[in-house]
């Protein structure tokens, strides 16, 4: 049992608000999560959504929760029943107290709008990652694990390879043949896959939507829409540019990422680290892994961009809070990391006064006055909360 880091935050939340909200891909732990919480509540009830018998008792959704109003209820995959959450807010009207609904969703396009409608004020949502370094023990080859197979608990702790390079193939295939068409989206599988491969070979690049629908045989409003369903999905992560008020010309397409490496390396057929090191993608599979960490650890007050300016100026993420970028992140897959000329231009541009290069080695030391290499296992201590 690995202890997710928002554990604590989702069993603060329920002394607070009356519905709280656990939301992330599928299979990354949300179950597990809830069920860790019901260790420490002394009256519960669990049901699933998947399951027929679960479903069913919610045939009479009112009359069925309202029975067990002294319950912390936990409404696993709630997406199968939109419908639960104006029934959810009525309820919640009615006794107006803390910890009453406990939901995990693995998103859809219309759950979040659907939620923010009904239940508005009376609900907190925690999005629950792949797991991270800090929950781990890290050393090095931890890091490497967690990088090649990704933070999937399946994943990630498969006892072979060859165990882990299986669900991973499978949780794609379920994901385009079945949760796809679950969330009421109907793309055929085999587009959608030739798509999910495209924004692989993408990764860590500008959007291109026109490029990708030219490929693709569609529009690119259409291959917009692509985009944000896998991303409404936890699957893709778009980073926006950074905007200051300075007079640069700046790059406004997001770059996008796959969230998980894992699955970008199922993507591109790679099952080991010395596979992954001779690719050409290694170098951005690199940065979407740090990346990934980095926005997952940082404070919510935090926001996370990167900065590209037609004359070369570049950050690969910049942290910033307000309209000011407080630390300038360089990720750099070699042992002696050293920042280009555009980051320090960038860091110029944006009056930005700290800097650090993630690097897969052991040692933390001065680059420049302000700008540290620091080891991705030392990362946490040098992030801001």
């Amino acid at each position: 049992m690995i202890k997710r880091a928002i554990q604590k935050k989702v069993e603060e939340s329920l002394k607070t608000f009356p519905v709280v909200g656990i939301l992330g891909p599928r299979q990354v732990g949300k179950t597990t999560l809830a069920k860790e919480i019901l260790k420490n509540i002394n009256s519960s009830l669990y049901l699933d959504l998947e399951l027929p018998s679960d479903y069913n008792k919610l045939s009479e959704p009112e009359l069925f929760l309202s029975e067990q109003k002294n319950k912390l209820i936990i409404l696993d995959e709630i997406q199968q029943k939109p419908e639960l959450f104006s029934v959810i807010r009525a309820l919640v009207d009615q006794d107006r107290k803390n910890g009453r609904f406990l939901i995990l969703g693995s998103s859809s396009p219309n759950l979040l709008r659907q939620s923010a409608e009904s239940l508005a004020g009376r609900i907190f949502f925690h999005n629950l990652s792949a797991i991270l370094l800090t929950e781990l023990e890290a050393d090095k080859k931890v890091v490497d694990r967690l990088w090649i197979r990704g933070g999937f608990p399946d994943s990630f702790l498969a006892k072979k390879e060859l165990i882990s390079i299986d669900w991973r193939e499978s949780f794609i295939r379920t994901y385009l043949e079945r949760d796809i068409p679950n969330f009421g989206i109907k793309i055929p599988s085999l587009q959608l896959r030739r798509f999910w491969m495209m924004l692989a070979h993408s990764h860590g690049s500008l959007w291109n939507a026109s490029k990708i629908a030219v490929a693709l045989g569609v529009s690119p409003p259409t291959a917009k829409y692509y985009l944000d369903i896998l991303e409404e999905t936890f699957i893709v992560r778009q980073l926006l540019p950074f905007y200051p008020n300075i007079k640069k010309r700046i790059v406004k397409s997001p770059k996008v990422y796959i969230r998980d490496s894992g699955l970008l390396h199922t993507l591109f057929s790679i099952s080991s680290k010395e596979e992954l090191l001779s690719h050409p993608a290694a170098g951005h599979s690199w940065e979407g892994f740090v990346i990934e960490q980095i926005i997952n650890i940082i404070s919510k007050k935090y926001g996370p961009y990167f900065y590209r300016t037609s004359a070369g100026a570049e950050v690969d993420l910049v942290v910033v809070k307000g309209d000011k970028a407080v630390l300038c992140i360089e990720i750099k897959l070699s042992l002696s990391p050293l920042p280009s000329q555009g980051f320090f231009n960038a860091m110029n541009d944006l009056n930005c006064k700290n800097g650090i290069i993630i690097y897969p080695g052991d040692d933390v030391y001065s680059v420049k006055r302000n700008i540290k290499a620091v080891p991705i296992i030392e990362l946490s201590n040098y992030l801001p909360y």
